[in-house]
């Protein structure tokens, strides 16, 4: 019954999901570009029997860069789709991949998928971690193209989730070719929902390393700055009313005599200004990554109001603070400041990056903080103790290492799954 209901609430969900882009758009308005490639519209030219990996926004495309480059190792001549939901993550795409075929992926209305299917025939199928469309795991098997999970996770709390809809997300499950699980928890939960093919590869993420442009980048910001230590508040969120941004620059108060940079990111474009006029309101002098300009000695808060140069960013930085955590959103990536050998801290919601947290913790390259306050606090002890945070920058650095490999074993993986599956 279900699925049924999952095909029929297909049909009328369209001008919901309309009214739901036109909202988000009054913030970013690139979320009314390219309309017709998430309803079904014919795409224009599609790329033929391409290797095709779906990265919902900008943390799962940059997570599926080692795997793009290991699974083209194995297939060297196939062409390059990726798709998106998300207007940053088909960004990110078309800057790290601008000879690929960048589109967003149709909504998972049957006829819809189905089309996508028949119009680039891919070779393969990547979901980077765990985006779960009945309609489109249905359409891959149907028309035989093999379809992974790759990075796949799941927590306790979201298989609770699906078993509510089990009858929907186990048959889809059951058709996949490969199930490529972060941990042994994942791989059992993924189990227990009814993955086929479930193997424990790790987390491609610690297969991501700095490309030289952000070293560069990164030496053209410590030139603008000067010889201050600089800590990094970055991928800050916002969630009901309550943005990070603010919960720091309040805290950052209390932070007492220091020549130390604050720089602040927010994670969404729309959240840059919102940033800056909070540290101007509190009295702070501010200056704004996009004026370009020389960061002036009096200036205590600069806004990292830029996209693509997160890298650059921690790089750059003595310490860095991941956000989505102060607030509860389940942590951004704390892999990436990690693998530029960075002190790392977050907060208490961490559910997005559990086992990376857990691991960063007891290899003490990180530390987590109940609050803004005690991040400040922790903040102004390692600044004046460099050697703590030194010690945490080296055990960060050994940490990556040492959980490198995952998107080789993927790769592998997939490429032995559709060489048997075509022999």
């Amino acid at each position: 019954m279900l699925p049924i209901i999952y095909r029929a609430l297909w049909q009328i969900a369209p001008p919901l999901i309309q009214y739901y882009l036109r909202k988000r758009a009054r913030k970013n308005p690139a979320y009314l570009q390219h309309w017709d490639e998430r309803f079904g519209a014919a795409y224009p030219n599609p790329v033929q029997r391409p290797i095709w990996i779906h990265a919902v926004s900008v943390g799962e495309t940059r997570a599926a860069q080692p795997l793009i480059a290991a699974l083209q190792r194995h297939f060297p001549d196939a062409p390059l789709l990726i798709t998106q939901m998300t207007p940053t993550g088909r960004a990110t795409a078309q800057n790290l991949y601008p000879n690929a075929q960048c589109r967003y992926l149709p909504y998972d209305r049957a006829d819809w998928v189905a089309q996508f299917m028949r119009e680039h025939q891919p070779i393969f199928g990547v979901i980077m971690e765990t985006e779960i469309w009945a309609n489109l795991f249905q359409a891959a098997h149907r028309a035989n193209i093999p379809l992974f999970l790759a990075n796949a996770r799941l927590s306790e709390q979201s298989l609770r989730g699906y078993r509510k809809v089990r009858s929907l997300i186990s048959p889809a499950l059951a058709t996949l070719s490969g199930c490529l699980a972060q941990t042994a928890d994942d791989a059992e939960r993924l189990s227990q929902l009814g993955a086929a093919n479930v193997q424990v590869c790790g987390n491609s993420k610690y297969d991501i390393t700095p490309p030289e442009s952000a070293y560069i980048l990164a030496d053209a910001f410590r030139q603008k700055i000067g010889n201050r230590r600089v800590f990094l508040a970055a991928s800050l969120r916002e969630k009901d009313g309550v943005d990070e941004a603010d919960l720091i620059v309040q805290a950052w108060q209390q932070i007492g005599k220091t020549d130390a940079l604050l720089i602040l990111v927010p994670r969404h474009p729309e959240r840059f200004q919102a940033a800056f006029d909070a540290a101007k309101k509190l009295g702070f002098s501010v200056q704004k990554r996009s004026e370009n300009n020389q960061v002036h000695p009096e200036t205590q808060i600069w806004i990292g109001d830029s996209m693509g140069e997160m890298f650059a960013y921690y790089l750059a930085a003595d310490m860095a603070f991941v956000g989505g955590s102060l607030v509860d959103t389940g942590c951004q990536n704390i892999i990436e400041p990690l693998s530029c050998g960075k002190p790392v801290l977050f907060g208490q919601s961490v559910y997005n990056f559990q086992t990376a947290c857990t691991g960063a913790l007891l290899a003490q390259a990180a530390v987590q903080v109940r609050d803004a306050t005690e991040l400040v606090q922790t903040v102004a002890r390692w600044l004046a103790n460099p050697r703590e945070y030194a010690d945490f920058a080296m055990n960060a650095a050994d940490f990556v290492v040492q959980h490198r490999g995952a998107s080789e074993r993927m790769a592998d993986f997939v490429a032995q799954c559709v060489w048997q599956k075509a022999a």
